[in-house]
């Protein structure tokens, strides 16, 4: 293992001119901490993570009191007669009152309710927000995987398309001396005019595939720019990370089915439906609640300048029949629950299928890197020996030309191989649930999304963020 892992840097390394001296100036490692941090993508995941975290301090609110404040003022004019008769005195005829006058009218109060009882919905509905928390939490490590993985996989990439970059300049190179040498011969008579035109035709394809090579870095280079978030420098070789891999597939498989956040989020999503379904049948439970008013009032009426009105009314509700849709959200809520149990089945053999088809890509690639390695060597032994036997007359023009081509395909399919042998190691990682800052060791502040959480979970108040926003 460590023997394959230590010649697949080698060749990568070795693929580009001056290696032996170069000072690289990025590695793996710090591209990963790079895109870690500075991703757009997963900063905007990071912010929707802290938003739902104000789902919990809303649901705390239910357990709280609500108080209000009320207050009134303006202006009144009265201009009205009162007619009383007086029976009662034998008085025959009425007596008769006028009254007349302005006021300013002022009150002020405040109410002060309290849920006592709903039948445990805020109880459950808390439980759902932390649940919903739990799960945005997952989706973030999921994210967080997704962009670690891209971003090994295109510093891969990039080390595999300059090095192919450098094998056909490499090879345009030997193609110029070839022609150069199949023109000196033809001068002398010692080759023909078709072998000539061999090495113009293949000069000519080698050039293409150098221009076609230069364009696919072209393309890698703005895409390690949008990933890793600078332009790549003097990048150094990567390495497989399987010292951090499980020894076999099936705990690799085991591994995936607990620690994959796609599962875990599943599993949340199972609690939260199943919290929902406690939530809705909470609206056929009595509900408390408990109510103080207080108001004082000046100049209300002219014969009352002043009035001060105490309460306290605690309230009993039953719900007897609110038209049926309570039950039919009960019903709703728990096939939402069947679905999510459903969802996690799912998730589980998706989970399950990603770790065997990377595990398998894993092997693959290891026997890939031998082969090429084998395949590398081979080609050239050949194209030297066929070297020779062209001088010696035994070899023509054109079987220099295609053991020439043979060993280019050889060496880009040998770096080739190198960066696949590296990235499905990630791939592998990631299939398991384990690629992560805390995991690969990147020197890099963890993002922890509880931080936040237990800031804003309590809050009783307050319109700012606890960054300041």
């Amino acid at each position: 293992m460590r023997l394959v892992a230590g010649a697949a840097v080698l060749a990568l390394a070795t693929a580009l001119p001056g290696a032996a001296t170069r000072v690289f100036a990025d590695t793996i490692e710090s591209a990963l901490v790079r895109s870690y941090q500075s991703n757009p993508q997963l900063n905007a995941q990071r912010a929707s993570v802290r938003a739902t975290d104000e789902s919990v301090p809303q649901a705390l609110s239910g357990y709280r009191p609500k108080v209000a404040i009320t207050t009134s003022g303006g202006f009144q004019h009265n201009d009205f007669s009162v007619t009383q008769g007086l029976p009662s005195q034998g008085l025959v005829g009425n007596i008769q009152a006028q009254l007349k006058g302005d006021r300013t009218p002022v009150a002020y109060g405040a109410t002060v309710s309290q849920t006592l009882f709903d039948g445990f919905q805020t109880a459950n509905k808390t439980r759902a927000a932390e649940g919903q928390v739990s799960a945005s939490r997952e989706g973030l490590r999921v994210l967080e995987q997704t962009v670690l993985l891209a971003a090994a996989t295109i510093y891969m990439d990039y080390l595999r398309d300059s090095a192919i970059v450098e094998v056909q300049r490499s090879n345009v190179r030997v193609l110029e001396e070839t022609l150069k040498q199949t023109r000196d011969r033809f001068n002398v008579g010692e080759v023909t005019r078709t072998d000539v035109a061999q090495s113009e035709a293949q000069l000519a394809a080698g050039r293409t595939q150098l221009m076609a090579a230069e364009s696919n870095l072209t393309t890698t280079r703005a895409n390690y720019r949008r990933i890793v978030g600078n332009e790549p420098g003097q990048l150094a070789p990567g390495s497989p990370v399987d010292r951090f891999l499980p020894a076999t597939l099936s705990a690799a498989v085991d591994l995936g089915l607990i620690q994959n956040p796609n599962v875990t989020a599943a599993m949340y999503g199972i609690d939260v439906s199943h919290l929902q379904v406690k939530v809705a049948e909470g609206a056929l439970f009595p509900n408390v609640s408990l109510q103080a008013n207080v108001q004082q009032s000046y100049n209300q009426q002219l014969t009352v300048p002043s009035q001060l009105i105490a309460s306290a009314i605690a309230q009993v509700t039953v719900p007897i029949y609110q038209g049926g849709a309570e039950y039919s959200l009960i019903r709703q809520s728990k096939e939402t629950l069947a679905q999510q149990r459903l969802t996690l089945e799912l998730v589980r053999t998706q989970a399950r299928a990603s770790v065997v088809q990377a595990w398998g890509q894993l092997v693959a690639t290891k026997l890939q890197v031998q082969s090429a390695q084998a395949q590398v060597e081979a080609s050239e032994i050949a194209v030297n020996g066929i070297r020779e036997e062209a001088k010696a007359g035994q070899r023509t023009t054109f079987d220099v030309l295609v053991a020439q081509q043979t060993l280019v395909t050889a060496r880009v399919a040998l770096v080739t191989a190198q960066h696949d042998r590296v990235v499905a190691s990630y791939a592998v990682l990631n299939a398991v649930g384990r690629l992560s800052p805390q995991v690969l060791k990147l020197n890099t502040t963890v993002y922890d999304p509880s931080v936040h959480y237990h800031q804003v979970r309590d809050s009783w108040g307050g319109m700012r963020t606890p960054d300041g926003q």
